[in-house]
This record gives C-alpha cells, sequence and structure tokens, in this order.
C-alpha cells in the first residue's frame, strides 16, 4: 500500500501543477493573444494525469487478482 499512497500524493502535486499551468496560459493568451503555442503547455501535466489516473482506476483490480494468486 506505500506505493499506492505515493501514486496518490504525485497525483495530487501533478493535478497543482497542472492548475498552475491553465492559470498561466489563461492569463498569458489574455495578455498577448499572439502566442498560440502557450496553450500546448497543459498538456504534459494533464498526460501524467491521465496516466496515474488510469492506475489508480484498476488498483482496486489488480489487489484483488494478486490477492486471489496469494491464496
Amino acid at each position: 500500500m506505500a506505493g499506492s499512497k505515493g501514486i496518490r500524493q504525485f497525483h495530487r502535486v501533478v493535478s497543482m501543477v497542472f492548475m498552475a499551468t491553465v492559470v498561466f496560459t489563461a492569463v498569458a493568451l489574455t495578455v498577448n493573444a499572439e502566442a498560440v503555442w502557450v496553450s500546448y503547455v497543459p498538456l504534459l501535466p494533464l498526460f501524467v494525469l491521465m496516466g496515474t489516473g488510469v492506475y489508480m482506476w484498476f488498483l482496486p483490480q489488480i489487489a484483488r487478482r494478486r490477492a486471489r494468486r496469494a491464496v
């Protein structure tokens, strides 16, 4: 369960980074509408969030499968 706690904490930190990049992007696009490339900045933390979220989604099923094999 220590690994699960670490993944959840990492997911929380990445979600805060994602929110910061979204706010940064909104401000940057408001100030300078020509810097459209800034709109791609939140994609990296978003993909990391998707990966950790999918892992946490399947975590109970993985734990059940491991418990069945241990018996």
